[in-house]
């Protein structure tokens, strides 16, 4: 798999400025990074974006699947058939659908899920059903999508101290409203 980053160098960065000196951003001034993935049987749906500006790609229930049960208050673990090879410092976050999550009550049961760069195996989507009735998907519905994202790799450090801040340990609340 070839990682390498594409940059689009079409533009310069003037353009990223508008005649009232406001910021604009066009996907034209950022790169594409293609990410390999796979069918990991053969009545998975590729994954598709809704619009060309849409930053996650929709993840669907195989089409062969006639109906899938998620009885209220209950999680159910939904294979998507899809397995995807994440660049190194990158990892995939499922995130809910709007329409699905505000008009069935179904969400990802950790709210958002983590595919992480090394994982090869098919994504599954832990769907919860927050509402008290009886919800159903099919074969060819959408169920979550999928946004890449970079991170920074840590190490952790014990210490007998933290350095010291204005807020400290407040927490909850300790803000204001």
């Amino acid at each position: 798999m070839d990682n390498n980053i594409i940059i689009d160098t079409t533009n310069d960065n003037s353009s990223l400025v508008n005649e009232d000196g406001a910021m604009t951003i066009s996907n034209a001034n950022f790169f594409s990074m293609p990410i390999d993935y796979m069918k990991t049987r053969e009545d998975a749906i590729e994954p598709t974006r809704g619009s060309a500006a849409a930053a996650g790609y929709d993840l669907y229930v195989p089409s062969s699947e006639v109906e899938i049960i998620v009885p209220a208050h209950y999680t159910v673990k939904i294979n998507t058939g899809i397995a995807v090879s994440l660049p190194e410092g990158t990892f995939g976050a499922i995130f809910a659908r709007s329409g699905l999550a505000t008009k069935q009550g179904l969400r990802p049961a950790n709210c958002v899920g983590v595919v992480d760069s090394d994982y090869r195996g098919e994504i599954i989507v832990a769907l919860h059903n927050d509402t008290n009735d009886v919800q159903s998907i099919r074969g060819g519905d959408r169920i979550a999508q999928l946004v890449v994202m970079p991170y920074i790799p840590i190490t952790l450090e014990e210490k007998d101290s933290l350095d010291e801040t204005e807020r400290g340990d407040g927490g909850f609340g300790s803000t204001g409203r």
